[in-house]
């Protein structure tokens, strides 16, 4: 057993599919962010999060995110195993954790361009995408502080149109969708900031 020093405030954790896999979408500000969504889930079904492979090069840190579900992934490489070892998980029923952004929002204040991961998973696992709001209560990630966690309605699959090919027109508007219920599950919540 061990204590992390924060509060984790859980709105929203009944949006989480229950019967089916999903891939989660949160914004990224801090190196912790996938603990505190992994906590704030805290039961359910096993979710699997993807992190950079640098991550991995500490043989500590390495063995514990292997024992939690977190895989490595070669950012820029596009490597078709990882990608399609992810999207049998989300079809086998689990849930995948993606950020969109890609790295860390040093600057913490809006959204850095989403990548495309995600949706590419989302689309061939036939799986919906819940968007996911982290709002650290004085704007940024410091010990003791009250992290808030919110989980939004997810978004059909078959609603932004990505099945099969991806043409990249349509892949835009799906990116812009979920930037906007990020954007919207700020806006609803920022109180707790």
């Amino acid at each position: 057993m061990f204590h992390i020093p924060y509060r984790i405030r859980t709105i929203g954790r009944e949006n989480l599919p229950k019967d089916r896999g999903y891939v989660l979408c949160p914004n990224h500000l801090s190196a912790i962010d996938p603990v505190f969504v992994v906590l704030a889930r805290f039961w359910g079904k096993k979710m699997w999060v993807m992190a950079k492979e640098e991550l991995f090069h500490n043989p500590i840190i390495a063995w514990v995110f292997r024992h939690v579900g977190v895989f490595p992934v070669a950012r820029g490489r596009g490597d078709r195993s990882v990608l399609d070892g992810a999207i049998e998980s989300v079809r086998a029923g689990r849930g995948m954790l993606i950020f969109p952004e890609g790295t860390r929002n040093k600057e913490g204040t809006g959204l850095l361009p989403l990548k495309s991961g995600a949706f590419v998973v989302a689309a061939a696992a036939d799986a919906d995408i819940v968007p996911c709001r982290i709002i650290y209560k004085g704007g940024h990630q410091h010990l003791f502080c009250t992290v808030t966690v919110i989980f939004g309605q997810p978004i059909p699959i078959e609603s932004l149109g990505l099945g099969g090919e991806h043409p990249a027109s349509k892949l835009r508007e799906a990116k812009k969708v979920l930037a906007g219920r990020l954007e919207e599950l700020y806006e609803q919540n920022r109180r707790y900031e």
